[in-house]
């Protein structure tokens, strides 16, 4: 098995502003996954690794990376106690755009990439970052997304309807709001070759109840094996 720190340039003009991702290639690799983290979170996040773990064990590669720069990161945390006094301001964390141009930027690099360059490719998306896969993959298909507790209600509906990669939404039943965005978002998505629905019982937005976390990583697992066959 191999891992790697890997670096993406995100501004032409300084080459200082980059993001950076944790790399792995089991031996024998039926497909990468790249993961989108939500707001507030990065390549670090807990419960991503563990599903990485798990999906390297199954022969998948994984690329965990941060969405934003340092100095993005930063910048957030000053502007973060007083941008509701700023009209129309937005948080590097919050700006989907932006998120999804990264995205678009990593998916690019596996595909030119020697190593990674014929494998296929999705998703494990959560929270803001969900909107940001779903957005990039209606210009650029993958070949599965899975969404845990997703703001799928911040893309467009319009550009739902464009969207052809199947799609799976993990949702705790406790999360009551999270389960009719998910809901609706799957009305939407008329074009998709498959979508899916699973629930996992008794479990809340960040799946801290005991069992819960291993049921999302069992089902992730099941659906991504399933579409890298």
């Amino acid at each position: 098995m191999q891992s790697e720190v890997v670096r993406f340039s995100v501004n032409k003009s300084d080459s200082n502003l980059f993001i950076e991702g944790d790399l792995v290639i089991p031996d024998n690799p039926i497909g990468i996954i790249v993961f989108v983290h939500g707001s507030g979170s990065g390549k670090g996040s807990y419960r991503n690794q563990t599903v990485s773990k798990k999906l390297n064990e199954n022969n998948i590669a994984t690329l965990l990376f941060d969405l934003l720069a340092e100095e993005e990161q930063e910048s957030d945390i000053q502007l973060e106690n007083i941008v509701y006094k700023i009209p129309g301001a937005i948080l590097n964390k919050f700006n989907i755009s932006l998120l999804r141009d990264r995205l678009s930027t990593v998916t690019d690099w596996i595909k030119n990439y020697e190593s990674l360059s014929n494998l296929k490719i999705g998703y494990f998306a959560s929270s803001t970052g969900a909107a940001a896969a779903l957005i990039a993959s209606a210009k650029k298909p993958v070949k599965s997304i899975t969404i845990r507790s997703g703001r799928t209600d911040l893309v467009d509906s319009n550009l739902l309807g464009q969207i052809i990669s199947p799609c799976l939404f993990i949702v705790g039943s406790k999360e009551k709001s999270l389960l009719d965005i998910s809901k609706q978002t799957m009305k939407k998505l008329r074009n998709a070759e498959e979508k899916q629905l699973n629930i996992i019982q008794n479990a809340s937005h960040l799946f801290e109840e005991e069992g819960s976390m291993k049921e999302v990583v069992e089902v992730a697992t099941r659906w991504i094996k399933r579409h890298f066959s």
